[in-house]
């Protein structure tokens, strides 16, 4: 006769937390912990990338900066101490860039962060390029 039991947890959870958490010395979180997950598109003229952060303070935990043509968030997300049962949040320092798009005006950039999503709005001089779609030629062997 066969018994089912049923896991209190995810397995993947707790592999993912073992590796942020747990893991030997020198290997702090396998990178996993610097996920910023972010959206990017172009509105009116204006470049507007939008990214989840949420629990932080953005006077205190968070820097944007430009360097060329390349955007860079980064900042810290700061651990409150509490005993848990679960533990899928992430927390520490997060990096991300992304290359702006041509003619962009990044004197002008503005910033705004509601409800944990930060929204950073560029505006751009002249058309913004789109892809070029290259057909490709089928031959016979």
């Amino acid at each position: 006769m066969t018994t089912m039991t049923r896991r209190s947890s995810n397995p993947l959870s707790e592999m993912l937390t073992w590796l942020d958490t747990e893991a030997p010395v020198g290997l702090p979180g396998l990178g996993l912990l610097a996920l910023v997950r972010m959206e990017d598109y172009v509105e009116d003229g204006t470049y507007v990338l939008r990214a989840e952060l949420p629990g932080i303070d953005p006077d205190d935990d968070l820097d944007i900066s430009v360097d060329g043509d390349v955007l860079t968030l980064s900042g810290e997300r700061h651990e409150e101490q509490r005993d848990r049962n679960r533990h899928e949040m992430h927390y520490g320092s997060f990096s991300r860039s992304v290359r702006l798009p041509r003619h962009a005006r990044a004197e002008d950039i503005a910033a705004t962060y509601t409800a944990g999503v930060l929204e950073v709005r560029v505006p751009i001089d002249g058309p913004t390029e789109q892809p070029q779609k290259i057909a490709v030629r089928k031959t016979e062997d």
